[in-house]
């Protein structure tokens, strides 16, 4: 494949855009190379500017689970930029879409709607804490929740150990708020709860997807939730990822586990940049103007967004077999890959919920960051690069999951597959 036009795109945009993107992921940075610009989409398929078509297993990092330009939230869009990009005032859509998340998911009794994910889990935060009275908070190694200021630290020494700032601009002050768990381990969430008795909420991806697909295990979530109602702190689900990806209530759908708040992007937004947080009614009345917990947004619940969101959303609801079809064929997808790296005694790991999936180059089953962290990335590397020039885009970092779209076939995860087999016997 030729790349001339985005090699020519990818500097013109670095002499004007911080590293030539506006996601650091973008740049290629953990897989080399120039990262392709996109013209369009068709479906299960991206075309760039020199015309390469790649099947896309991203789909714009999860939403389009109906793949891209979907006639119906297409024609939804269409029609409500019609009628006015944004009114800065309560619409009909954000009530509407409002009520769906609220019939969907029985630990949300009422919702917000807010632009991004990064302001979902921010805002659930605040809340949480206005909520508890209480300032600290406990997350997990390898769970990302957006980049605001609290959620940016890094692990120290010891597992009750309070974070210190993996980003310049963030200060320690808050950092050190924020105390770090290994996901997957009860032990050291009991010793963050150990170190402060100040915890407001414990934050964590019930189906981890930004360390590569790593889902909690039953056992621990149930521990987890146990564990706060014991010591009156609140269990936050970021399910901005796996919300309408994993089934249709997100891994609540596959846990009996019930948090106390949610917060929601991705699908929920049709491709439209969204986020939203929720949970019971009793938290969600301290929320202004109900409460004195603020939180504002002039473009929050953008009637284009709750209009692509609804047009989505009410499609999932009325295919539910889709599901079952999508798991189907992420399952086909990877243990394809791992048949053709074992063919070449290359260890692979390989997991899927839903229409999430995710492969590891590693040699024992991936439970947590650290385990995450000891497959080979220049292995990964070398292998999305081949299968990039081979015209399939995967996910461009090792800790990234994958996505399926109702457009994808068997036939393009049959090509997938013999391509893969090839490119594991040049690793």
């Amino acid at each position: 494949m030729k790349h001339t036009k985005s090699i020519e795109a990818y500097e013109a945009a670095k002499k004007v855009i911080p590293g030539g993107v506006d996601s650091p992921v973008r740049a290629f940075g953990s897989v080399g190379g120039t990262p392709p610009f996109i013209e369009r989409g068709e479906g299960g398929y991206l075309i760039d500017i020199d015309g390469n078509r790649y099947v896309d297993y991203v789909q714009s990092w999860g939403p389009l689970i109906f793949g891209h330009c979907d006639p119906t939230v297409e024609a939804a869009v269409i029609e409500t930029a019609r009628k006015g990009l944004s009114f800065g005032a309560p619409t009909l859509l954000e009530t509407e879409l409002a009520e769906e998340i609220v019939t969907l998911f029985p630990a949300i009794d009422k919702v917000r709607f807010v632009n991004s994910g990064t302001e979902a889990v921010m805002s659930a935060i605040r809340l949480a804490r206005g909520f508890t009275g209480r300032d600290d908070i406990v997350k997990f190694k390898g769970c990302y929740h957006g980049h605001s200021d609290s959620l940016l630290v890094q692990a120290g020494s010891g597992a009750a150990t309070f974070g210190a700032p993996n980003s310049p601009g963030v200060p320690e002050d808050f950092a050190k708020h924020t105390l770090l768990a290994d996901y997957n381990d009860i032990e050291s969430v009991k010793a963050c709860f150990e170190a402060s008795d100040e915890i407001a909420c414990v934050v964590i991806e019930p189906i981890a997807g930004n360390m590569g697909l790593v889902p909690a295990e039953e056992a621990f979530l149930r521990d987890l939730r146990t564990l706060c109602d014991e010591h009156g702190t609140l269990l936050i689900f970021d399910e901005v990822m796996s919300g309408f990806r994993a089934s249709l209530t997100g891994a609540q759908g596959l846990t009996d586990v019930k948090p106390d708040l949610v917060t929601l992007g991705k699908v929920i937004g049709g491709g439209m940049p969204v986020g939203a947080f929720g949970g019971r009614a009793d938290i969600m009345a301290k929320l202004s103007p109900e409460g004195p917990v603020y939180q504002a947004g002039t473009l929050s619940g953008n009637p284009v967004a709750m209009a692509a969101g609804l047009a989505q959303v009410r499609q999932l609801k009325a295919d539910l077999a889709l599901y079952e079809i999508l798991e189907m064929r992420a399952r086909r997808l990877v243990e394809g890959l791992k048949a053709a790296a074992d063919a070449h005694e290359i260890p692979l790991q390989i997991d899927v919920r839903g229409s999430m999936f995710g492969f590891f180059f590693n040699d024992r089953p991936v439970r947590n960051f650290d385990d995450a962290l000891a497959s080979d990335t220049e292995r990964f590397a070398k292998f999305h690069r081949a299968m990039l020039d081979r015209g399939f885009y995967f996910a461009c970092s090792q800790f990234e999951t994958g996505f399926i779209c109702s457009k994808t076939t068997d036939v393009m995860i049959d090509e997938t597959i013999r391509n893969a087999h090839e490119v594991m016997g040049a690793l």
